[in-house]
Formats: structure tokens, C-alpha cells, sequence
């Protein structure tokens, strides 16, 4: 499947008529997948609360757009932020397990490519810092 400017747009399209403005188009074919390959299609606006991943690490390349992701200690203030965008040569961030993080979309249309060890496992309360 050739990832091009049609698939971002659709998912893209998608992402802005979803109440959480943010749409995945996933790669893998099962969630009991070993890998976990996506895009995620992201707005202004959604909410990502902060968290982290017990079982793996995260990658994030982005396609379009412009974000910042923040790590945080376990107090939820931020040690850390990062601006991805492409035009400016920042095109990814890799997140090790563990590390508390969120992101901030800055412009509409963002999309990243997103990695991360299967199978799916949803954020459970203990992970997300409140």
C-alpha cells in the first residue's frame, strides 16, 4: 500500500469529523499483532492525556503538520519538549518504555507514523497521570 497525500487526506478528514479529532489507519492486521504500525491522523484540540507504555517504547515520525511532544516525571511537571515538524528537519522522536508523555497538536492536518510492540494493550488508569 503506498502511503501518499490521498491516504493522509483521508485520514486527515476523518480525524476533523471524529469527536476525539484523531484517527488511526492501522498497518497491522490483528491487535494481537506483534508490531504495532499506524498512522494517526491528528487535530488542534484532542485530548491526549498524559501516560505512558509499561510493555514498550514508542516511535513517532511525522508525515505533515507540526507537534510537540512533552515528557514529564512522575510529579506530571515536564522535563522535556520537542518540536516535530518536517519542514524545519525534526521528523521524529523515539519514547522509551516507561516515559511519562503526551503531545500538543499545533497545526491541523498533523499526522505521524506510529510504532510500538504488539499486541495492542490499552492505557490503564495506573498509567495515565492524573
Amino acid at each position: 500500500m503506498l502511503i501518499d497525500e490521498t491516504l493522509l487526506n483521508q485520514v486527515s478528514t476523518e480525524a476533523k469529523a471524529s469527536e476525539r479529532l484523531r484517527m488511526n489507519y492501522n498497518f497491522h492486521t490483528s491487535l494481537d499483532s506483534k508490531a504495532q504500525r499506524l498512522l494517526n491522523a491528528l487535530e488542534p484540540g484532542t485530548a491526549i492525556p498524559v501516560h505512558r507504555h509499561i510493555e514498550t517504547a514508542e516511535t513517532y515520525i511525522i508525515l505533515r503538520g507540526k507537534i510537540e511532544v512533552y515528557f514529564y516525571d512522575d510529579s506530571k511537571a515536564i522535563i522535556e519538549k520537542f518540536l516535530l515538524d518536517p519542514l524545519i528537519g525534526n521528523y521524529g522522536i523515539h519514547i522509551p518504555q516507561s516515559q511519562w508523555h503526551s503531545l500538543h497538536v499545533l497545526e491541523t492536518n498533523s499526522v505521524i507514523f506510529e510504532i510500538k510492540d504488539g499486541p495492542y494493550s490499552p492505557i490503564t488508569n495506573e498509567n495515565i497521570l492524573i
